[in-house]
């Protein structure tokens, strides 16, 4: 069984770290088709890429500096207060651009003839500030007069009440996001930037790999390294910048190595996990590997750092973000910048690999007369791992709970099949939603699962989809879910047909669903 701490023990700072950086993924992640998009504009049509164009180039300025952070700001909006919220928070960026444009050629203007000029910043992290912050301020003052508005006019204090909310948060971010934004780039870039100079980019490792196994990466990747890459993609066509967290070698190298060195439950479970982490870009799947054995994260750090240091000595970087982690991702956005480049990321993620499979190869053979001792003695080392994982990510894992049921029993279990209304048992069912709390990872693979047994099955009239629970419109007929997230997923959709399950990615519940969509419809 998947275990999770009580709040209470969990650290306040690291959990609110976590938290933040879950935010700031959910605002990121909707958007990196958009982000795709603009790298491969910018990969091919630029001065400096294989296919250079000045008019289609024309399109990659305007959608980094507008589109982009509209597109972030409007995502974070909806987050918190739908659609509402997600105008405002669009239009609310638009001031801190405007102020940074401004701010940005005021300072041009005032420098000497012939000195270098400050180019612009992109508004990614005044996006992710101003469009929750927006939301948030519409939802407060709409509770303010909830209720209390005569009939029929309603529409005329809806729309000027959100007009005004948006006028005044676009000044906000003219005088107030802009200025601190532009400093927070100005410091951050001049750090990244001289860590390049020197040399001493691979350091960033000793922080970006401890941070991925305690969850602490996304406030990294997705506040500081995503907003600086961008910008160096539109200048360079490339950025080492996405491939600092993404390189998915460490992870393999460890569980290589926990493959072939590693004891019981570990050992058995070890390749499975590497073909999710690898092909499937979930890197979560080998914090527990790495929390087994706290020392192996300096395996993990010797392996990033070596990827790091590969792509800098190459001059090799991803065209966009790759997301998620896998080698697809990482070698498509290699690719777009070129033939020798792909080459060279990809010569970063078998040296990242095998460094780390070394270092903890060594490690492992050192202790593995006393682990085969535990293991006989009953010590269940990697299921204590994937709890400690559990309780350090903050909430339930689909794919951290299959490994414990992989070395265990071969399966998971899942509880009974709970309809909320007798009323319904004879309904039938043709929308089928897996739902977590990205609507990514695991629960994609749980739907692709279930998606191939209507097919062996003949039911071709059901669509099976994957979303976040915060996306769940009412509309589903039933909801799969992680056992600890169902209760949520009732008070989005309380009528539907809701099956919780341990493991998204191999439970037999599905058969059972199978059986209870074929007798729902047989009367359709």
């Amino acid at each position: 069984m998947t275990t999770t701490a009580p709040a209470g023990q969990r650290g306040g700072a690291r959990v609110a770290v976590q938290r933040f950086g879950t935010f700031l993924s959910g605002m990121i992640m909707p958007n990196i088709p958009a982000l795709i998009a603009w790298g491969i504009l910018t990969a091919l049509f630029i001065p400096v890429g294989p296919l250079p164009n000045e008019s289609l180039a024309s399109i990659v300025g305007p959608t980094i500096h507008y589109l982009l952070p509209i597109l972030i700001a409007g995502t974070g909006g909806r987050m918190v207060y739908g659609t509402r919220g997600a105008v405002v928070g669009a239009f609310a960026v638009m001031g801190a651009i405007a102020g940074s444009d401004w701010l940005i050629a005021q300072f041009n203007a005032a420098q000497p003839e012939g000195s270098g000029e400050l180019g612009q910043v992109h508004m990614f992290i005044g996006a992710m500030i101003l469009g929750p912050l927006s939301a948030w301020v519409m939802q407060q003052l709409d509770k303010l007069w909830d209720g209390k508005v005569k009939a029929g006019f309603e529409m005329l204090v809806n729309m000027f009440s959100a007009g005004i909310v948006a006028f005044v948060m676009g000044l906000v971010g003219f005088y107030v996001v802009a200025p601190v934004v532009n400093w927070i780039m100005s410091v951050v870039g001049g750090a990244v930037g001289w860590l390049v100079e020197t040399g001493l980019l691979p350091i960033a490792s000793l922080l970006i790999e401890p941070a991925k196994v305690f969850f602490l990466n996304n406030a990294i990747n997705h506040g500081v390294l995503t907003p600086l890459g961008t910008t160096e993609v539109a200048a360079d066509g490339s950025s080492i910048l996405f491939l600092l967290e993404a390189n998915p070698g460490p992870g393999l190298g460890l569980l290589l190595a926990f493959s072939v060195f590693g004891v019981g439950a570990a050992r058995a479970t070890a390749p499975g996990a590497a073909i999710i982490q690898f092909l499937g870009g979930i890197h979560e799947v080998y914090f527990p590997y790495a929390l087994m054995k706290p020392i192996l994260i300096a395996a993990l750090v010797l392996g990033g750092a070596s990827g790091v240091a590969t792509n800098m000595l190459l001059g090799t970087g991803l065209a966009g973000p790759a997301a998620p982690g896998s080698i697809f991702a990482v070698g498509a956005q290699a690719l777009l910048v070129g033939g020798g480049n792909l080459v060279g990321v990809l010569l970063s993620v078998v040296i990242a690999a095998a460094v780390t499979f070394a270092v903890a190869a060594v490690i492992l053979r050192a202790s593995r007369k006393r682990d085969l001792e535990r293991e006989a003695a009953g010590d269940d080392a990697l299921g204590a791992a994937v709890a400690q994982t559990q309780a350090n990510k903050g909430r339930p894992s689909e794919a951290l709970s299959g490994l414990t049921a992989a070395g265990a029993a071969g399966a998971a279990t899942a509880t009974a099949t709970d309809r909320t209304a007798p009323s319904d048992a004879h309904e039938p069912i043709h929308r089928i939603v897996f739902a977590c709390d990205a609507g990514m990872g695991s629960s994609a693979m749980g739907a692709s699962v279930l998606r191939s047994k209507f097919k062996k099955a003949g039911l071709e009239d059901v669509d099976v989809k994957n979303v976040a629970i915060a996306n769940l419109d009412g509309g589903e007929d039933l909801i799969i879910t992680h056992q600890d997230l169902t209760a949520r997923a009732r008070q989005r959709n309380p009528h539907a047909t809701h099956v919780s399950v341990e493991n998204f990615m191999n439970s037999p519940k599905y058969d059972d669903v199978v059986r209870l969509v074929a007798e729902a419809n047989a009367t359709d």
